[in-house]
């Protein structure tokens, strides 16, 4: 199940902030900026609404962390999550299987960030198409979903991630500007 917030703007911040595990406040608040701090409790919370909606869980969820800093949560090992956020929303993604996610906001990006970042067929697309900051967004935030599924984080073969055999559900808001991909194991 998907959980998005894409009106960061009308949150109220101390509000929020009650509602988090003293965890996550904690890390909301390493913020220094007002905005990361709402993006991170959203995201949060989105979780804590699948949690109630998916599963009954009223408690709020405390994290224990991977290998590579994938979090899971504390006495709950076959829930999957994956949480991610970008300049103007929040998501959440909850899956009985490992699950990856990521949202990101269109932008232009450098030449040199997508030769590094993506293969000779990536980058025809993103050249090819009309809206190339978009598909360039696009194609990241696959890359993205398919390493945070595996808890792997952002690895530098970043050229090679997608394989072509993915099936991900990416979603485009050209209203919001925004991306999300999400993918589970099969």
């Amino acid at each position: 199940m998907i959980y998005i917030n894409d009106d960061i703007a009308a949150l109220n911040l101390q509000a929020m902030l009650e509602q988090l595990s003293e965890q996550r406040r904690e890390q909301a608040l390493r913020y220094k900026h007002e905005l990361g701090q709402k993006l991170n409790a959203a995201a949060y919370l989105l979780l804590c609404e699948a949690l109630r909606s998916e599963y009954g869980i009223e408690e709020k969820p405390l994290f224990e962390y991977g290998e590579w800093g994938k979090p899971f949560i504390a006495g709950h090992p076959d829930i999957h999550f994956n949480l991610s956020h970008c300049r103007t929303a929040a998501i959440c993604a909850v899956s009985q299987r490992p699950i990856g996610v990521d949202i990101e906001t269109f932008h232009t990006a450098k030449d040199s960030l997508i030769r590094y970042t993506m293969n000779d067929m990536e980058r025809a697309r993103i050249a090819s198409s009309p809206h190339p900051d978009m598909e360039f967004t696009r194609l990241w935030t696959q890359k993205e979903a398919k390493v945070k599924l595996a808890g792997e984080g952002i690895r530098k073969d970043m050229k090679e991630v997608l394989s072509g055999e993915e099936k991900f559900l990416t979603v485009v808001n050209f209203q919001r500007r925004y991306v999300y991909s999400v993918l589970e194991t099969v």
